[in-house]
């Protein structure tokens, strides 16, 4: 047997066939997204303010916003576990980001003379921005309470 093979309750399982390595593969995912997202909006932002604020100075305020939630989030998810607080809170936030100003683009348009990352409910982005933290707020509460169920019991001995 080789030095990666263990043995847990009876069952032969090689350590690359550990519970987390999947939800690991899935937080990069997450990070790669909201990496990519930190990085548009930012772009966007920077832009729509530099080039034009007084155009829409509450639209283009909002994408900044955006962009620093996106930014957030991913160093989070980089920093900390799959069931980080700051993630979870940070997406919690993001989500009533996205209802907030998606509710308000929709019933207040003139309010919104351009659009931000998240008008419609994030439009622009294939809606992208409302799906992203219905994702990951699941995905964080469910590894959160894996995480915390491993911390209640004892350790399993390896043989």
């Amino acid at each position: 047997m080789s030095t990666s093979d263990t043995h847990v309750q009876g069952t032969h399982r090689r350590s690359t066939d550990r519970p987390g390595s999947r939800s690991r593969g899935f937080t990069a995912l997450l990070v790669i997204v909201y990496g990519i997202f930190a990085i548009s909006a930012t772009a966007r932002s920077l832009v729509q303010i530099l080039r034009d604020f007084d155009a829409a100075p509450l639209a283009y305020s909002l994408s900044l916003l955006a962009a620093i939630t996106y930014i957030a989030v991913t160093i989070a998810l980089v920093r900390g576990r799959d069931g980080s607080g700051a993630a979870l809170w940070l997406c919690i936030l993001e989500l009533l980001g996205v209802v907030s100003v998606g509710t308000l683009s929709v019933l207040a348009p003139s309010l919104f003379p351009d659009d931000t990352v998240w008008s419609v409910y994030g439009i622009g982005y294939a809606f992208i921005p409302l799906l992203l933290p219905l994702i990951a707020v699941p995905y964080l509460l469910r590894r959160r309470r894996q995480d915390e169920g491993r911390a209640a019991t004892p350790d399993e001995h390896v043989a």
